[in-house]
């Protein structure tokens, strides 16, 4: 019985003791999280930031559109015959004049050295009626003749020259067929795919022409706008020509940059859209008939505070962003955004030039957390690079 209680009470001894063990333990793991936790949040938060600064941003409006050729000719054969040459390659820059295909000429040229035949036998008869005439002309003055004769061949040399007349307009006619045997471009462009193989027999009445030529300097884009947009635009084209510039479709690269050339005179009803149409140099060919561009047109610009977008947070109250204090801590800062493009947002009110925004490492901070602003690879407490200008 004694030895029972001496077991007993040395087990309750070695519980006690790992108790206190273990619950060292835990005060001594927890100290230091806490501690780690309070160094992590006194440690300084690594971002990148920018001074706000007041710039001309431009306002502009953008619409989808679609690259077509200034002008686009479909070459078609105008008389009858075997084509009997081609002298254009697919995809050729041609010029005005330009050789493109040859039909046989033969059967025309003989139609016009018939028509030359036929004006020399008619100026023959006419030259013998003129005799004639002048001879019966003086055998009536002797009365060898009667007048009757005498207005009989005057109407007679009448009539041959009426014929010659008619000759002429015959050859007239035969050199025009003959002419459009030889087929030439009738503008400046890019040929597209030959439609026509030599050696086929065309027609004038064919539906299908020999290849279809693009004039691609200059080029035209038409897109379309909302229609609330249509005062602003007049207003804006009264002041003098409106810039048009051409992006990809991902509205990020620009192709090219141009004037806005026609407002239509009506509003398409079904999409209460209002079609524009611009004309650009295009010199470099970057647009292609057919592509599918956005177009951005500038009707203005509005100065202001102008921040890189990145800076822009947005939370259940709206857009707001990280402003760093001179404290080199940061406070949240509500803003209005009164335009956006290419990166850069135009700031309405929340910011004033040279404040200094974070535009990078947002994810970490929270209102009043420390900063340190890193630029090529040096630590500064604060950013003092210059926002970047919007560009076109």
């Amino acid at each position: 019985m004694g030895t029972r209680k001496l077991w007993g009470a040395g087990i309750a001894i070695m519980l006690a003791a790992t108790g206190y063990a273990w619950h060292s333990g835990i005060i001594s793991v927890s100290s230091k999280t806490v501690a780690a936790a309070n160094a992590q949040a006194i440690r300084p938060v690594p971002v990148t930031t920018v001074i706000v600064q007041e710039n001309a941003f431009p306002i502009s409006h953008t619409g989808m559109g679609t690259v077509q050729a200034y002008n686009t000719v479909t070459v078609k054969v105008r008389v009858d015959g075997e084509i009997q040459k081609i002298a254009f390659q697919e995809g050729q820059a041609v010029e005005i004049g330009d050789l493109l295909a040859v039909i046989d000429p033969r059967p025309y040229q003989a139609l016009l050295q018939q028509a030359e035949a036929d004006r020399a036998r008619d100026e023959a008869l006419l030259a013998n009626a003129k005799l004639d005439l002048e001879r019966y002309s003086s055998l009536v003055v002797k009365e060898f003749a009667t007048h009757q004769s005498v207005d009989t061949q005057k109407a007679l040399v009448a009539q041959y020259q009426a014929a010659i007349a008619h000759d002429e307009a015959v050859i007239d006619n035969a050199r025009v067929q003959l002419g459009y045997t030889t087929i030439v471009s009738p503008l400046k462009g890019l040929t597209g795919v030959r439609l026509v193989d030599q050696g086929n027999i065309v027609h004038a009445t064919d539906s299908v022409g020999i290849v279809v030529i693009a004039q691609m300097t200059p080029i035209s884009v038409v897109f379309t706008l909302p229609q609330q947009h249509l005062p602003e635009v007049l207003e804006a084209s009264r002041r003098g020509p409106l810039t048009v510039s051409a992006y990809d479709q991902d509205d990020q690269t620009k192709l090219s940059e141009g004037q806005l050339s026609l407002i239509d005179n009506q509003i398409d009803q079904a999409t209460g859209t209002m079609r524009l149409k611009a004309t650009f140099e295009n010199r470099d060919g970057a647009l292609w008939p057919g592509q599918f561009i956005s177009s951005r047109l500038v009707v203005g610009s509005r100065r202001g505070p102008v921040i890189p977008e990145s800076a822009v947070q947005s939370g259940p109250n709206g857009s707001y962003v990280f402003v760093v204090r001179q404290d080199s801590t940061v406070e949240v800062r509500p803003i209005q955004i009164s335009a956006s493009r290419n990166g850069q947002a135009l700031i309405a009110g929340g910011i004033s030039s040279g404040e200094s925004v974070v535009t990078d490492g947002q994810y970490r901070l929270r209102p009043g957390s420390r900063v340190v602003a890193t630029t090529g690879g040096q630590t500064t407490s604060r950013r003092t690079a210059s926002t970047p200008q919007a560009r076109e």
